[in-house]
């Protein structure tokens, strides 16, 4: 296998139990910033975040990215993903602009039409509605085309004759503006068809540990194609620069009692298959807890890691940053050198 960057996933989970050492939201973002420093110190490559509305999770990331950023040297911050339906296209490209500014250029957002959320189409308490003759999915793209318009830093707006302040000559953009994040949007995909839309507008790949189930092969297989149908029409688009493509694993190298103890009956060992949105068959990613050699022979074998230039580890987030950058740490000492990762 190719060397890849390596970073961590949170979904950024809290809950009052007395059993979660992440008991509130002020928890969860605080030890997502100290993990984030954390995993830089350990070589890590990238600090990634979901974004859930109305659950017990991280929710508004941009705050948190641009604390991150400005915690952070090195690292890339990123998202996996925002969900589109809930976005105002324009406001969140000034927040997006001023979050990659104070991190000096490293953001790596991740959006997509998002998925099940915990409440009956979300997106109508924040205002937006789908056009007539369109669904939730076709208006979570609309918003990205419009965000993606917005990044590339041309004047749209008229200006006032008589402005508070002066202006530049012709239409104006959107400020702040922070030249080359356009080129650091990735697109959530779970079918083949969206990873190749995302490649046709210049964005990168993210794919999950589900995925639209489309042949019935096996779960890392039916990804990999999806990676490498995702380059072709990178590659036919004529776009510049490599395309990019990630994935997510639970990884969990055994390799003290706590590991054992938290991860050694794991029992997601197996792809699955169900229905996430009720009608679209999907399936399931197994994870991966065992000895460091043993993870090693069993990861050799996912033809989709191999593909990507990416790995996202999702972290077990609750059981703290001590424990969460320990697991870092394993798998960059303990497996990725085995593998050619580093």
């Amino acid at each position: 296998m190719a060397a890849k960057k390596i970073g961590f996933l949170s979904f950024g989970h809290w809950s009052p139990s007395v059993h979660s050492q992440t008991r509130s939201a002020a928890d969860a973002l605080l030890q997502s910033i100290d993990l984030a420093v954390a995993a830089e110190e350990l070589g890590a490559d990238g600090a990634y975040f979901r974004v859930h509305h109305f659950a017990r999770q991280l929710a508004s990331p941009f705050p948190l990215l641009a604390a991150v950023g400005a915690k952070t040297r090195r690292i890339e911050i990123g998202t996996g993903v925002i969900d589109m339906r809930y976005e105002n296209p324009l406001y969140m490209a000034e927040d997006a602009g001023a979050a990659d500014l104070i991190a000096a250029g490293r953001l790596q957002l991740g959006i997509s039409r998002g998925s099940p959320e915990q409440v009956i189409e979300g997106w109508r308490y924040f205002g937006y509605t789908p056009a007539e003759g369109q669904d939730h999915a076709d208006m979570a793209r609309s918003h990205a085309e419009v965000f993606l318009k917005v990044l590339q830093g041309k004047g749209f707006a008229e200006p006032n004759p008589r402005p508070m302040f002066p202006n530049p000559p012709g239409l104006l953009r959107l400020e702040p503006y922070s030249e080359g994040l356009r080129q650091r949007i990735w697109w959530g995909a779970s079918s083949n068809a969206t990873a190749i839309w995302a490649a046709q507008l210049g964005m990168h790949l993210q794919s999950s540990t589900l995925k639209t189930d489309e042949s019935g092969k096996p779960f890392h297989i039916q990804q990999a194609e999806q990676i490498r149908a995702f380059r072709e029409a990178w590659k036919a688009a004529r776009h510049p620069g490599e395309p990019r493509a990630s994935v997510s694993r639970s990884i969990f190298p055994l390799v003290d009692d706590r590991d054992r103890a938290y991860f050694g009956q794991n029992g997601d060992s197996e792809d699955h298959i169900g229905f996430i949105d009720g009608n679209t068959r999907s399936i399931f990613g197994r994870g991966y807890a065992a000895e460091p050699d043993v993870l090693v022979n069993q990861l050799a074998e996912d033809e989709a890691v191999a593909e990507a230039d990416t790995l996202l580890l999702t972290v077990p987030n609750q059981l703290g940053v001590d424990y969460n950058a320990h697991v870092i740490e394993a798998v960059l000492k303990h497996v990725a050198p085995a593998l050619g990762w580093r």
